[in-house]
């Protein structure tokens, strides 16, 4: 039902060989600009509505975050019931969208994390009637791409025609029913001096025994008006049925003090005219409206100072369970963020008693055994010696082109040895992703498959030889570049096929999340990136119109981006390689063909120089530094052809092509040192 949306081809100019360029193709969004943004649609079934209802949030799996971010206070919202296949309306954002509001929301017992963290706080813009998708599929028929599956992304023009639709529908208020039981209990007027010696035979109803009908009403709460129960102030805390009787009192003052009625006295219009013509409410010799008819005729008693008495009490208990309930808020955050410090600093320790086990001989046997549920043949041991017996001396190789496939692989490449050993691949092919180290383990985020790019993360872990799953990025991107700065990994521009990004995001591990930070000061796709005494540089990339030689840097203590003097030549889909505390920037597309070029910054002079320039001109190649070396890997020389070679230089002596082709052809791929 309905056309897919069609998917554009970004390349690196007009002249990048095609058969290289990554398209962007999501089933999860329309990745509509914040301006473009007219309303979102979230789900639920019939087991999650009422939470999404009583609690005023709406949530969508991790993976929405792209646009459930550019959700602003005020916005359209829609609720679709994947049960019935109807869609609720109309509702608006009471706020931004943002991850974890509710961190344990529509879980069983609340103590498991949500599978919705992509939330916005809501409030009912008005109640209508929900429409059908037979209805509702014709006005976003643009967003289906499968015959029951639709982007939840709208625009502005979708977004009216929907409100039109069930504005034509509203659900209607009626007043308050009170329905009075046979034998019921109505707590006792207290009696006044003219009859306080007489005994009152009535019988009376107890609160418990009204029935608070759930029909609409103009007056109270979630009985009617424009906002669900829990938006009205007081009531946050409280369950829906002490709330809801909280709220017809404070109604029934309300009404008599605007009906300046005297004490003890209610007015008639509380009941309004559907209660029957039998009703008769008295307070003392004072009669309120008709008298009630039910099987038996019953007269209701109440005095309002005992009214007023309960609601003060109600209040009072509604404010200390408010501030308990914030005490408890801010303890249940502290110790999750304890936790998360204690898993980060549990597994340091179990890393590096691995470590020392290799180092001195396992413990019972642990590392002779072949890990769990994994797909290797090799033990543990083999597979750690391969990666930490001479770590230093190892590159990893992740990913990439090589000609022919697209390729999932991890290698440890040896240059003393020429010598590749395969390690356990990745879960899913990748490549124009990125990689950067962090306590011991590689991380590789971003890119793609040839088809479409990746939000997803893995890590893998060398003492066990296992990739995990990592929280995604917040953006689908590819020819992106990565760093690690004061135990954070920086995902740093890139693109997604369609609009090249300036943002960067951050991993903080104890945030088990990424977060943007500020932006860089030019869009940058295919950019490089590394960290130098404490501060980040990006260098080159594209912008959309053109090849760059500007470069800038952030300092963590400022918070900012800082414009560097540029370099003497345009380059994107090149390196940047750390040696001698100085940046290296090696190769790259300068918008017409691959050069050869070297590039030095020095940032105690503050200024870039030429070096000495490499063999062969290559672009999307890696390198990386051992020692006192600086290789450079693979690439693509021009056209469609890939390089096998492999070029090392050392300050001295230039750069010299080396007889190393344990690697073969490989491009698109990434290249760290371990350490």
């Amino acid at each position: 039902m309905g056309a897919g949306r069609k998917t554009q081809t970004f390349m690196l100019g007009d002249r990048t060989p095609s058969s290289f360029s990554t398209t962007n193709s999501s089933a999860t969004a329309r990745n509509l600009r914040k301006e473009n943004l007219g309303g979102v649609v979230f789900g639920c079934k019939n087991n999650t509505m009422k939470e999404c209802l009583s609690k005023q949030i709406f949530g969508l799996p991790s993976i929405h975050f792209s646009y459930v971010r550019n959700i602003e206070q005020g916005l359209p919202l829609f609720l679709f019931n994947y049960n019935d296949r109807k869609l609720h309306g109309i509702f608006e954002a009471a706020g931004p969208g943002q991850m974890n509001i509710n961190p344990y929301g529509w879980t069983e017992d609340g103590s498991d994390r949500t599978p919705y963290p992509a939330q916005v706080r809501i409030r009912v813009r008005m109640h209508c009637q929900p429409i059908l998708e037979d209805q509702f599929s014709q006005i976003i028929m643009d967003n289906y791409y499968s015959q029951y599956h639709f982007w939840f992304e709208l625009d502005h023009a979708q977004t009216s025609s929907l409100i039109k639709s069930f504005s034509s529908s509203p659900v209607n208020a009626t007043a308050i029913q009170l329905h009075v039981p046979k034998v019921k209990t109505l707590f006792k007027a207290l009696p006044n001096d003219d009859t306080r010696k007489e005994v009152d035979h009535r019988p009376s109803v107890t609160v418990e025994d009204l029935d608070w009908s759930d029909q609409p009403s103009k007056d109270v709460g979630y009985l009617g008006g424009s906002q669900p129960l829990g938006a009205y102030p007081g009531t946050e805390t409280m369950d829906e049925e002490e709330a809801k009787v909280y709220l017809k009192l404070q109604q029934i003052a309300l009404d008599r003090k605007k009906s300046n009625c005297p004490p003890g006295v209610f007015p008639a219009a509380v009941s309004g005219p559907s209660m029957n013509d039998d009703v008769q409410m008295e307070v003392g010799s004072a009669s309120i409206g008709p008298s009630v008819s039910a099987e038996k005729n019953v007269e209701i008693s109440v005095d309002s100072s005992y009214l007023e008495s309960i609601i003060s009490q109600l209040t009072q208990g509604m404010e200390e369970l408010k501030n308990f309930s914030a005490e408890q808020l801010k303890k249940n955050s502290e110790l999750e963020k304890k936790l998360v410090e204690s898993e980060i600093h549990i597994q340091q320790l179990n890393d590096r008693v691995k470590k020392l086990e290799l180092k001195f001989g396992p413990s019972s046997g642990s590392f002779d055994e072949q890990s769990e549920g994994s797909s290797d043949s090799r033990p543990i041991n083999e597979a750690v010696d391969v990666v930490c017996s001479d770590a230093d001396e190892s590159i990893l190789i992740v990913g990439g082109y090589n000609g022919v496939s697209w390729l999932a692989e991890l290698d440890s490449y040896s240059p003393s040895q020429d010598v590749m050993r395969s390690l356990k691949p990745m879960s899913s092919v990748r490549s124009y992703a990125s990689a950067a180290t962090l306590n011991g383990h590689l991380y590789i985020f971003g890119g793609g498959n040839g088809s479409f790019w990746y939000d997803t993360v893995e890590r893998y872990d060398p003492i066990i030889n296992e990739w995990t799953s990592c929280p995604p990025l917040i953006e689908r991107k590819g020819s992106l570049a990565g760093a690690t700065l004061d135990n954070k990994i920086f995902a740093i521009g890139g693109g997604n096929g369609v609009e090249c990004f300036w943002e960067v995001e951050m991993l903080d591990p104890a945030l088990g999340r990424w977060v943007p930070i500020r932006s860089m000061l030019q869009k940058r796709f295919a950019p490089a990136a590394a960290e130098l005494h404490g501060v980040l540089y990006a260098v080159g990339g594209y912008d959309g119109k053109d090849y760059l030689k500007t470069a800038e840097r952030f300092d963590p203590r400022e918070v900012s981006w800082t414009r560097l003097p540029s370099m003497n030549e345009r380059r994107g889909c090149h390196s940047l390689a750390i040696l001698d505390d100085k940046l290296y920037a090696l190769g790259g597309y300068d918008g017409t063909e691959m050069v050869s070029s070297v590039e030095i910054f020095d940032p105690r002079m503050d200024s870039w120089m030429t070096g000495d320039p490499m063999h062969q001109p290559r672009g999307y190649s890696a390198a990386a530094v051992i020692g006192k070396s600086l290789y450079v890997i693979g690439g693509v020389h021009h056209g469609e052809n890939i390089l096998n070679t492999v070029e090392r230089y050392t300050v001295g002596n230039g750069w010299e092509v080396t007889n190393l082709k344990g690697i073969g052809k490989r491009c698109f791929f990434s290249a760290v040192v371990l350490r």
